[in-house]
């Protein structure tokens, strides 16, 4: 049996994040104090209310980035052998899902916008599974045009 070493094609698909773990504290360190020094400059007006909004829409970008990391430690595992197309996927709580298709009968179903990938489907049997939806559309269609060639390659037993 083939592993995903010894596999005629294995991807690991990640969400992209734009802004590192040190961008997102240069970030905080900013949002924090701009909004900080609104804050104590209000307090020290008298108009505490506007004071604890800043405080608020500290916590408020925070809790945004924090669930955005959150969400980017879900990942998909593809993996295309002679006989069958292996798609794992992990939730960001760690859940993991694999779907199993026998490479004779899987088909990739493209949709496109003009030129960009919008969906990219597997299935067989009246099922399929969505990969890839994290992905921007360039990435997209670069895996996508990958993806194709390897069941391609897999049903001639090249």
């Amino acid at each position: 049996m083939l592993t995903h070493e010894t596999a005629p094609f294995h991807a690991v698909l990640f969400p992209h994040r734009s802004l590192s773990r040190r961008g997102f504290a240069v970030l905080m360190v900013i949002v924090g104090g701009t909004l900080g020094f609104a804050a104590l400059r209000t307090l020290a007006l008298g108009a505490w209310p506007v004071a604890v909004f800043s405080v608020l829409d500290i916590l408020l970008v925070w809790g945004a980035f924090h669930l955005s990391y959150r969400s980017g430690k879900a990942f998909e595992e593809v993996t295309v052998t002679q006989d069958e197309v292996v798609v794992r996927k992990v939730s960001p709580g760690g859940r993991v899902s694999e779907h199993r298709f026998h490479t004779a009968w899987a088909r990739i179903t493209i949709n496109r916008r003009e030129e960009e990938v919008v969906r990219l489907r597997v299935g067989s049997h009246g099922r399929s599974i969505v990969i890839g939806d994290f992905l921007n559309p360039g990435d997209r269609a670069t895996f996508a045009d990958a993806f194709a060639d390897a069941l391609i390659r897999s049903k001639r037993g090249v």
